[in-house]
């Protein structure tokens, strides 16, 4: 089997962040809405806080569906918009980390006929033949 350990390194958003149209796993941090089912306390009426982490694109500029202009943002595949840490929004990114390599390999990417043997190769087999 091939080695598939990776170190991964968070960079704090607050200080430096990733070239434009770079893939990224962002930390995200914000509060989720109020669940009105569940209790009607100071607390609750404020919703969840959280932290977690999802795969994002960053990019210097962004045009929303509602032709909203954003500057240095995080973009996930629903298209919402999250701005580093400190800058105005409900959700922000605190931190953020290149993804990996492909298993076993060196790109992050492998398209058309190499895929198979890519993933043969991750899987430590020889390819079908």
């Amino acid at each position: 089997m091939t080695h598939l350990n990776t170190t991964v390194t968070w960079v704090d958003a607050r200080e430096r962040l990733p070239r434009s149209g770079t893939p990224v796993a962002a930390a995200i941090t914000g509060r989720y809405p109020a669940d009105s089912a569940t209790g009607s306390g100071a607390d609750t009426a404020l919703g969840e806080e959280f932290w977690l982490v999802r795969p994002m694109v960053f990019t210097t500029l962004h045009w929303s569906e509602d032709g909203a202009e954003h500057r240095d943002c995080f973009v996930d595949s629903d298209g919402v918009v999250r701005l580093p840490y400190g800058l105005a929004g409900e959700e922000t990114v605190t931190h953020w980390a290149e993804l990996p390599t492909l298993p076993g390999g060196t790109t992050h990417l492998v398209l058309g006929a190499d895929v198979q043997s890519a993933l043969q190769d991750a899987w430590g087999a020889r390819p079908v033949t």
